[in-house]
């Protein structure tokens, strides 16, 4: 329900409790991550999986070590719960991210390919393979898999802005902007997907609705003012600004 604070509260009460819940442990570093407090979050993880061997506490624990920018400990646990059997698939889909955060693309694929070998019909598999092509300059593959994702799954939003992705890279603006419209109409305040829809606007020549777009995805939001600068001044029909304050006074 999205009421982190109290889950956090009602957590940490009952590991005062008893110490040796790892259902709270991990609902505790749920509430913390969803809060941008990755640090905080290893210590209550790391005492539950001293206790219990389990691939999706030590997955979050990953998450939370990349979060805390301790990325290379994340990789070699998750390279460790990835070995084990029966297959976690989650653990497969944190180290590809954590991989492909860290640029280290050919590895994440790689990750991503035994995982599909263990189980090939993973939806979420091959949409994280199709997201990290594309960095690989392998658009044509992307594509594939995700036109086929999209008969299985139609409307899936993820999908669909995958595939916008790819369409705005091989420059295929006014396809990628009606995908952009879809996912948007199921997401209005994701600002990513926004900033992205902007910039085929932008691209085909809209500018007042490509800048209009893109205050939509800046306002409230401090952190996404490099994302639509960039958007801006990328743009054939953008604009370019010298600082960053005069991009969020001109967005204003």
């Amino acid at each position: 329900m999205g009421q982190v604070v109290e889950a956090e509260r009602l957590a940490a009460e009952v590991l005062k409790a008893n110490r040796t819940d790892v259902g709270a442990a991990s609902i505790l570093a749920r509430a913390l991550m969803a809060q941008r407090r990755n640090e905080e979050a290893i210590a209550p993880l790391e005492r539950a999986t001293r206790r219990v061997e389990d691939p999706g506490l030590e997955t979050l624990l990953s998450a939370a070590l990349g979060g805390a920018g301790r990325r290379s400990e994340a990789i070699d646990l998750l390279r460790r719960t990835t070995a084990r059997r029966p297959p976690f698939l989650p653990a497969f889909q944190e180290l590809a991210g954590q991989l492909a955060a860290a640029g280290r693309f050919d590895e994440a694929v790689a990750v991503i390919d035994s995982a599909l070998a263990l189980a090939p019909a993973s939806l979420e598999l091959q949409l994280l393979l199709a997201q990290i092509l594309p960095h690989r300059n392998e658009r044509g593959r992307a594509r594939e898999i995700l036109e086929k994702l999209r008969t299985v799954a139609p409307g899936h939003p993820d999908i669909l802005a995958a595939l916008a992705r790819v369409l705005l890279l091989d420059g295929e603006y006014a396809a990628a902007a009606d995908l952009y419209r879809q996912v948007l109409a199921q997401r209005p305040d994701d600002p990513l997907t926004r900033t992205s829809f902007s910039a085929c606007l932008l691209e085909m020549g809209d500018r007042a609705a490509g800048e209009a777009n893109l205050r939509l995805a800046l306002r409230g939001r401090p952190q996404m003012i490099g994302r639509t600068a960039s958007a801006l001044a990328m743009a054939s029909h953008g604009r370019f600004f010298f600082r960053p304050s005069a991009v969020a006074k001109f967005l204003s």
